[in-house]
């Protein structure tokens, strides 16, 4: 007689809360059920509280309760905090670092058992479920080998902490039942998303959230005036980087410690107050951030090829987020093809989490729906729409032809918002949750941040082309569905749409097929034919310091209360 063989857990949730940039995914059968951002539903940006609408959304669109989940999968690992507190007290033999020594351990101590009274209180929430914390670094490493849909590859993860780690490259196998193998890694206080925040906090700007400011700011600036001194603030090593406490202090994990130094202040610029204007030491700063970042970067990945033997890259954690560092990778011909998810940031480890946790239970069933797959969250076709708390705003419903007329609106010089279908997973609209407008439009780029997202006048506009002419105007040579990589540009491009290249001669482009969007497909096709360019400009559909508008609620108040002319929500045509 065969013995019994445990039931595999069949329906698994995971989950990225307590931290920053809170999100649930749901696993059931190893089918992905879908995935979305709390802040799309809360309108909470970045929030770090439990995902309650995620899951609440995620569990009815399965028709389940919570009494139903059988593991929940958490994107952290508590005991691993606990391995840096006596690492930490090393640094008490250098004169530098010696006050740091004991505040670290402490703090990393601190943060473990904070970590462990989070898993409990997850599983206070699902009685019947047991609760798989999931190490940070292999959730990220998941989400993005899963995404790519490749049955091997090289996966480079770099973000600013994950317990200890904060870089790893690892081995990606298998389609259908994806698994990673780390084979080197970089523990803090060697942290390149750490140097970028500091920077970015130096420079004015939100740490954790305005670092994509900082990357489009250093394209004005000279990263020459700077250069050697990050050179030697963040030093290229044989197997990767060191980053030099001279100039930014290990991270305590407790406010009230800085992140750069007193030499680094010196040596550059006093912090900058967010009402300060901007001078070029801030744009110089910036520009010499971006530039070694670039470098380092590369050569991470370039040493990811020659451990892993792989022609193909997948890129995860918060530094994949840096465009122009993955564009110069593409361009190096380091790799056949670089893959970026859709959530690369500690969102997008909710799915990851998820798989960690459906592999290791040696599960029967394959993964699905997680290759190439980005519009994961709620969708709102075929609701009621009251516009009673928007007395100011009229609709009327369009019919089959409303990709024709969008086109039409947008090619007569409208700025329009976009709500259609599923959220999108991550940080970028690809084209559900945009605000769109023609790059033919004379002064469109300083009408859209000056009216519209009301943000800093040097931020540039990201396209979205049709994939089967991106070659036209782009030069990056592979599909970018997730406009997460910079492209340099033709001569075509800069004389049909200059508005989509940025200072530093570059896009961040969106290529979309017919398969992936058969709406903005049509849309962008209907443009071409009406002014010869098969190219929008795309931008989320939010204003600065508000998320992505998760719900129709949200995006008829980013209507009214912006310098958008109209809002195409779900066949509605709604105007002020």
């Amino acid at each position: 007689m065969t013995p019994a063989v445990d039931q595999a857990p069949s329906v698994i949730l995971g989950l990225c809360s307590y931290t920053h940039d809170s999100a649930a995914a749901l696993l059931v059968d190893g089918q992905l059920v879908g995935f979305v951002e709390e802040e799309r539903l809360s309108q909470q940006k970045h929030t770090k509280d439990y995902p309650r609408h995620a899951v609440e959304w995620l569990l009815g669109e399965a028709g389940l309760s919570a009494t139903d989940v059988d593991v929940v999968a958490y994107n952290f690992r508590p005991a691993r905090y606990l391995l840096e507190s006596p690492a930490a007290l090393r640094l008490a033999l250098s004169p530098t670092t010696r006050d740091l020594a004991v505040p670290r351990a402490r703090g990393f101590a601190k943060v473990a058992m904070r970590t462990q009274l989070r898993v409990r209180d997850i599983g206070r929430r699902f009685p019947a479920a047991r609760v798989s914390p999931v190490l940070h670094h292999r959730a990220h490493q998941l989400t993005a080998f899963a995404a790519s849909g490749w049955n091997e590859s090289a996966v480079l993860v770099v973000d600013s902490l994950g317990e200890r780690q904060t870089t790893t490259i690892a081995h990606g196998h298998d389609t259908l039942r994806p698994r990673t193998r780390t084979l080197e890694a970089i523990n803090d206080p060697a942290s390149l998303g750490y140097v970028y925040g500091a920077v970015t906090e130096h420079l004015g700007w939100r740490r954790g959230d305005e670092e994509g400011t900082v990357m489009a700011l250093a394209a004005l600036g000279d990263p020459a005036r700077f250069r050697d001194l990050f050179a030697r603030a963040v030093r290229v090593t044989p197997t990767g980087f060191a980053v030099n406490p001279l100039y930014f202090p290990p991270r305590v994990l407790t406010s009230g410690y800085p992140r750069t130094t007193r030499r680094f202040i010196d040596a550059t610029c006093p912090e900058r107050h967010p009402s300060e204007p901007l001078r070029n030491v801030h744009r110089d700063l910036a520009a010499a951030l971006q530039e070694r970042t670039e470098q380092v970067m590369l050569h991470l990945a370039r040493r990811a090829r020659t451990v892993t033997g792989s022609r193909r890259l997948c890129v995860g954690g918060g530094v994949a987020t840096n465009c122009v560092s993955i564009g110069r990778i593409i361009e190096a011909g380091v790799f056949d093809e670089v893959f970026v998810p859709p959530a690369p940031g500690d969102a997008g480890t909710a799915i990851g989490a998820a798989i960690a946790v459906h592999h290791d239970s040696l599960a029967p069933q394959p993964m699905s729906g997680v290759t190439r797959a980005c519009y994961l969250g709620p969708s709102f076709q075929g609701t009621s729409l009251d516009l009673t708390p928007w007395p100011d705003l009229q609709e009327k419903a369009l019919g089959a032809e409303a990709a024709e007329f969008l086109a039409e609106q947008i090619a007569s010089g409208l700025v329009v918002g976009l709500f259609q279908g599923r959220v999108e997973a991550g940080p970028r609209a690809l084209g559900n949750r945009s605000i769109l407008a023609s790059p033919r439009e004379p002064g469109v780029i300083e009408r859209l941040n000056a009216t519209v997202k009301f943000r800093e006048p040097f931020r540039p506009f990201a396209p979205m082309v049709l994939a089967e002419r991106a070659s036209e105007f782009f030069t990056l040579g592979q599909q970018a569905p997730y406009m997460s990589m910079a492209s340099g540009v033709t001569d075509k491009a800069r004389e049909l749409v200059p508005a989509i290249v940025h200072a530093n001669g570059t896009s961040r482009l969106q290529t979309v097929t017919h398969a992936q969007n058969p709406f903005m497909h049509e849309v962008l096709s209907a443009f071409a034919r009406r002014t010869g360019v098969p190219v929008l400009i795309n931008t989320s559909l939010n204003v600065k310091g508000k998320p992505i508008c998760g719900t129709p609620e949200m995006a008829l108040d980013c209507l009214a209360n912006s310098g958008l002319d109209a809002l195409l929500l779900e066949g509605r045509w709604i105007t002020k």
